[in-house]
C-alpha cells in the first residue's frame, strides 16, 4: 500500500487566508511525501483571500480546485481513500454544520466522509471569542474523531513577520497530517 498522503484542503470564508496559502505552499515543498492534494474553496473564502492577501493566487495553485457543490469530486466518497482533510481556516458556521451532520456542500460532505471512515479531519478554527455553541460544536466533532487545531500562533521560534507567525500554526497542521517537516521544535534547534 502506498504510504504517500492523499490530502483535501478546504478553505472557508473565515479570516486567516494566510494560513491556507502557507499550507498549500508548504505542501508543494513536501510533495515527495504526498500522492495527491485536492482543494475546495467556498465563495466567501475566495472573497476573503482577495481582501486579506490582495491577490487571487488561489487560481495559480498546482492542485485541482473543486467547486463547492461538486459532489462528483473523488473525496465526496470514502472509496477514494483520501486519508486527511484540513479545513483552513475553518469558520464557525462550517464547524457547526459538520457537528450537526449537515452535508450541504462539498466541504461539509467531505468532512462527513472523513468522520464516517475514521480518517483524519483537522479543523483550523479561526474565531474569537468563542461562544458556548462554538465550544459545544468543537466538543462534538472532537468526540466524533476530528482534531481541533485553533489558529493560535506560538512565539517560541521568535517569528519576525506575519508569515513567520502564521507558519507556527501551519507547521503544527503539517505535523498533525503526519508529514516530515523541518520546523522549530521546543528545546531543539530548527532543522
Amino acid at each position: 500500500m502506498d504510504t504517500k498522503k492523499k490530502i483535501v484542503v478546504a478553505i472557508t470564508g473565515a479570516s486567516g487566508s494566510v494560513y491556507a496559502k502557507l499550507l498549500l505552499q508548504q505542501l508543494q515543498h513536501l510533495s515527495e511525501q504526498i500522492a495527491e492534494v485536492a482543494v475546495v474553496m467556498s465563495d466567501n473564502a475566495k472573497e476573503v483571500w482577495r481582501f486579506e492577501l490582495d491577490n487571487e493566487e488561489y487560481n495559480d495553485l498546482p492542485y485541482k480546485i473543486y467547486g463547492k457543490m461538486d459532489f462528483m469530486a473523488p473525496f465526496a466518497s470514502g472509496s477514494a481513500r483520501f486519508d486527511t482533510m484540513v479545513i483552513v481556516p475553518c469558520s464557525m458556521g462550517t464547524l457547526g454544520r459538520i457537528a450537526s451532520g449537515i452535508s450541504d456542500d462539498l466541504i461539509t460532505r467531505a468532512a462527513d466522509v472523513m468522520l464516517k471512515e475514521r480518517r483524519r479531519l483537522i479543523l483550523v478554527a479561526r474565531d474569537t471569542p468563542l461562544n458556548l455553541i462554538h465550544i459545544r460544536n468543537m466538543a462534538t466533532v472532537t468526540e466524533a474523531g476530528a482534531i481541533i487545531c485553533p489558529a493560535i500562533p506560538s512565539f517560541y521560534s521568535k517569528p519576525k513577520t506575519i508569515e513567520d507567525l502564521a507558519m507556527t500554526v501551519v507547521n503544527r497542521v503539517i505535523d498533525l497530517i503526519g508529514l516530515d517537516n523541518a520546523s522549530y521544535r521546543w528545546s531543539e534547534s530548527a532543522g
